[in-house]
């Protein structure tokens, strides 16, 4: 009679449920968050300490998952440093001034209505706002820092010490205002730093060749002795709007310049352009007719008109400019010191006045056309001002055209800006820059070419406009005479900082104009000040950070777009205030570190998954919610019948863990894919991972501690001992996504398809041992800086027997490297274990495709069903390694017997044969069908007869089991 036999096995019993309970991820994520980051700061030792200094997010919007990459990345990090026995400090940050945050808490036009003190208030209170829903949804992917002691770069105490940082480099001498040109963003109202713009490849300029009109007095040049025509210069521009503003025009010393006639006339066209502007001149069939040739240091003794001046205005001057070139245009460059960086420094040397007749709006104000203000006076710049300037000039416009090429835009609002001459406040960099290199050598990169682009920005960098014209922001602590002169020393910023500590910050704007408190005792009576209105560059404000900190940062992580931004200006801040200025005595420039940073880490932009960057007007941004709710996954297949048809069918959420794991997946350092088919990778692994859990939690015995381990334990333990070794290089290395593909490789090659599937019959047919309490414990540790979810979920439902042990750690408590198993169990040399291993996996992989091949013979299912030969010649050393474990090798393999040597006799009903090399040595693995009989129990066939049990179960079971 057939037995039921199922009730003397022992199959895995696990409370862990099959997918993750959305209503308990709160729960989890507050006991491996919150409580943990508590932890750690209590347990770990405070003189072994590691502090990831946090580069502050925005306070505008809700976030996406671009946030979510660089905190969890942040996390990772954090969290395998408690790992290795540190303790870390990791307190989150929010930049909260600037223009963004003004212009969404109150509109540009009721802005113009607005008193700067009420627009604080709206911009202060949506900024706390933000602050805490963007902290909320921080932590819901399981990040943990210190969330009670955030800052933001509104808080009293971060202004006061960016404020003490400011008067430190004014003290320096590093500060100073000057009228010189600027970005200029009309669609902001503000100047703007290079950090602040993007460039648009595809911008269209209304560009043109127009002629200036030399004066006669001044027309003489070699050659054109007898000629009384009129003579001209050409230039190109593709900003007409900037030509009311024209000051000189720059020609090259050393190249030649012709006279070419053209009618009665003669135009000046650099030798390198004759051909290009001969067009213009003449069209495509024209000949040009050169009448003098001369050096351009001949021209510099001629003058022009420029007709926009006025009927009284003096004529301009011809002057050497170093960076002109023929390779565009005519070779002589129109200049106007007041819209241009090259043409300011040439004309500033020479003299030259500076003008920008362009107002804070971009429009032209009545000093653009003298004669008749009314011609030109409000007319954007950007918008008709080529147009009208070139209908003033009338027949000296020789060409229009459109000109396609690359042009700054504002990054914030996306429209174009301005070159424009104003006065604002000004940071030296030259005076540092070399510093800052120097203090760049001992920082780390990773990756190691954000070396390259944070140096050439600092190199291609002279200056910073910290300036800006609004209302939100950390107020320049200048005070201005009558004259509109400013004052600024070290002591008057001592003075306002001490009122701004009494009064607040926001009283700069709303007390009165002239209350005398804010008049250092020095200054009065000399005079009325008033105090200035511009307010310091974001920034400065979030470059100044690393004043929350007493020492400097391991790491700094941002997006690769803060090599020019946070990254930048946190390093100029730094050594502007640190920094020994020149060399001490040995040659060194500090004695501490004058970078902010030891490490700096660089990620890369999501993607979606055609490859395009996200962004709101392509409408294909993706929230963090919609990886963790499964949204964008196809939804769950249910089978359960009474489940209500019309319901919606319930998504595959995994939870924080599947967002974090599509993270430490990807290789951050260049740009990162979020689609429907990573996330499909990603929610297989997680799945893998979960079912090896729940295989885990419901197979560990208490009983297995006190069993012998056998050679495969063995193996199993220096297969995980170098597992664990090569994922803690790469989470030491930052190459998570490094981490991730060895936790797979293990799982798949050495967990899964080799230990467990040997260890099943053990386990589940006989005493229940082997080592899986290690290689659980050792899963745990390199799951927890990805999956700290998991990891506590997966505690919560271990075995009760480990619940009743209280000298078991929680795994997130653990060291890494801690041991997992008592040594004084292990009997086998693991160096000669080692050596033997290679033989071991050869065998098993030549049994495999064997047995591989009498599946497609149709004579073969599981692999029990088989017994195996090995053909290994007798001086072999596979052989002799396989006779070591040969009492083993059946269990190892999979199969019902394994023979050494064996004959092959006798008519067989089938047999498949898979040669392999080993050691130089032809060897052959043989499947054959089985010797004996199956056991109903175990199902090897080793039974003595046809149902009944083999030894091993006999001896388990007793009698009597129906």
């Amino acid at each position: 009679m057939s037995k039921n036999w199922s009730s003397t096995l022992r199959l895995p019993k696990s409370t862990l449920p099959p997918r993750p309970l959305p209503t308990q991820h709160k729960e989890y994520i507050k006991k491996c968050a919150d409580d943990f980051y508590k932890w750690q700061a209590a347990n770990r030792p405070a003189d072994d300490t590691f502090l990831l200094h946090d580069g502050p997010p925005y306070a505008n919007g809700s976030l996406h998952a671009g946030h979510a990459l660089n905190k969890i990345l942040k996390d990772i990090i954090i969290r395998t440093k408690v790992q290795q026995g540190q303790r870390v400090t990791y307190v989150p940050g929010w930049d909260c001034h600037g223009l963004p945050i003004e212009l969404k808490a109150v509109s540009t036009e009721e802005g113009r209505t607005m008193t700067p003190h009420a627009i604080r208030q709206a911009a202060r209170s949506l900024a706390a706002k933000t602050v805490l829903e963007q902290m909320d949804s921080f932590r819901t992917y399981a990040v943990m820092s210190d969330w009670e002691n955030r800052w933001t770069t509104m808080d009293m105490a971060f202004e006061i010490n960016q404020l003490r940082l400011f008067q430190k480099m004014v003290s320096r001498g590093l500060m100073y205002r000057m009228f010189k040109p600027v970005y200029w963003s009309p669609s902001s109202g503000t100047a703007l730093a290079e950090a602040e713009l993007e460039y648009n490849e595809a911008h269209i300029s209304k560009s043109a060749y127009v002629r200036f009109p030399i004066t006669k007095a001044s027309a003489r040049i070699t050659g054109l002795e007898g000629f009384t025509g009129n003579l001209y210069a050409v230039i190109w521009t593709t900003t007409p709007w900037t030509l009311p503003a024209n000051r000189a025009i720059a020609v090259h010393d050393d190249l030649l310049y012709h006279a070419v006639r053209v009618g009665d006339d003669a135009y000046l066209v650099a030798d390198g352009g004759l051909e290009r502007v001969a067009k213009v001149l003449m069209g495509e069939e024209g000949t040009p007719e050169i009448l003098a040739t001369v050096p351009g240091s001949q021209l510099t003794q001629l003058q022009y008109v420029n007709p926009l001046q006025g009927k009284s205005a003096a004529p301009q001057p011809f002057i050497h400019g170093p960076f002109v070139t023929p390779d565009s245009g005519s070779g002589l460059v129109h200049c106007a010191p007041g819209h241009g960086f090259d043409d300011y420094l040439l004309c500033k040397d020479l003299g030259i006045p500076v003008s920008a007749p362009v107002d804070n709006d971009g429009v032209f104000t009545e000093e653009a056309y003298p004669d008749d203000p009314s011609r030109l006076k409000g007319i954007p710049v950007l918008e008709g001002g080529s147009a009208a300037v070139l209908e003033l000039f009338k027949d000296n416009v020789l060409n229009v055209h459109k000109y396609k090429h690359k042009y700054p835009y504002d990054w914030r609002t996306k429209k174009p800006v301005i070159i424009r001459a104003t006065a604002q406040w000004f940071a030296d960099v030259d005076n540092i820059k070399e510093l800052a290199l120097k203090a760049l050598e001992e920082v780390k990169f990773v990756p190691e070419s954000g070396r390259s682009r944070l140096e050439a920005f600092v190199k291609g960098r002279s200056e910073w406009c910290i300036s800006r014209q609004r209302a939100w922001g950390v107020p320049i602590p200048a005070l201005y005479d009558a004259n509109g002169d400013a004052v600024m020393t070290e002591k008057t910023i001592e003075h306002i900082i001490s009122v701004i500590q009494e009064r607040g910050t926001d009283a700069w704007w709303s007390d009165d104009p002239h209350d005398p408190v804010w008049i250092p005792a020095s200054l009065r009576g000399k005079g009325p000040f008033t105090r200035g209105r511009d307010t310091m560059d974001v920034w400065f404000d979030s470059g100044s950070s690393w004043t929350q900190t007493d020492r400097q940062a391991d790491v700094y992580l941002e997006g690769s777009d803060q090599h020019r931004g946070w990254f930048q200006s946190s390093l100029l801040t730094r050594v502007a205030a640190m920094a020994v200025q020149g060399p001490t005595a040995d040659g060194t420039t500090n004695a501490v570190g004058l970078s902010p940073f030891k490490t700096l880490i660089t990620h890369g932009f999501t993607l979606d998954k055609a490859g395009r960057k996200m962004s709101k007007s392509l409408g294909n941004i993706i929230s963090a919610d919609q990886v963790m709710d499964g949204s964008l996954l196809p939804p769950l297949k249910v089978k359960n019948k009474d489940r209500d048809p019309n319901a919606p069918p319930p998504k595959d959420a995994l939870g924080p863990d599947a967002l974090r794991l599509w993270v430490a997946s990807s290789d951050y350092t260049s740009d990162i894919v979020l689609g429907e088919p990573v996330l499909k990778t990603i929610h297989q692994s997680f799945t893998k991972y979960r079912t090896i859990i729940k295989m885990l939690t419901g197979s560990m015995e208490q009983s297995a501690r006190a069993a012998p381990l056998t050679a495969l334990d063995h193996i199993a333990l220096v297969q995980l001992k170098d597992a664990m070794a090569e994922i803690e290089r790469y989470y030491q290395n930052y190459e998570f996504n490094k981490a991730f593909s060895s936790l797979n490789r293990w799982i798949a090659n050495d967990l899964s398809a080799f230990y467990l599937e040997a260890l099943k019959d053990r386990l589940y047919c006989a005493d229940g041992g082997g080592v899986l309490e290690p290689i659980f414990m050792g899963f745990l540790r390199m799951l927890a800086p990805i999956t700290p979810v998991l990891v506590e979920e997966a505690w919560e439902h271990r075995p009760a027997w480990m619940k009743e042990d209280p000298s078991i750690l929680h795994p997130l408590h653990q060291l890494y490297n801690s041991p997992l198993i008592d040594s004084s169990r292990l009997s086998y040399d693991e160096a000669v274990l080692r050596k033997d291993i290679p033989v071991l996996m050869e065998t098993h992989a030549a049994i495999k495709a064997a047995s591989e091949l009498a599946r497609r013979g149709k004579v073969l299912g599981s692999s029990l069903g088989c017994s195996v030969v090995i053909k290994a010649p007798k001086d072999s050393k596979a052989l002799s390694v396989l006779q070591k474990y040969e009492d083993e090798l059946d269990a190892m393999f999979v199969v019902s017997s394994v023979d050494l040597g064996g004959a092959i006799e006798g008519e067989l009903a089938w047999k498949y044969v898979q040669d392999f090399e080993m050691g130089g040595h032809g060897c052959q693995a043989w499947v054959l069908p089985p010797k004996d009989h199956k056991c109903p129990r175990c199902w090897r066939f080793v039974a003595p007869a046809e149902d009944s049990l083999c030894v091993r179960c006999e001896d388990v079971v007793g009698e009597g089991v129906q």
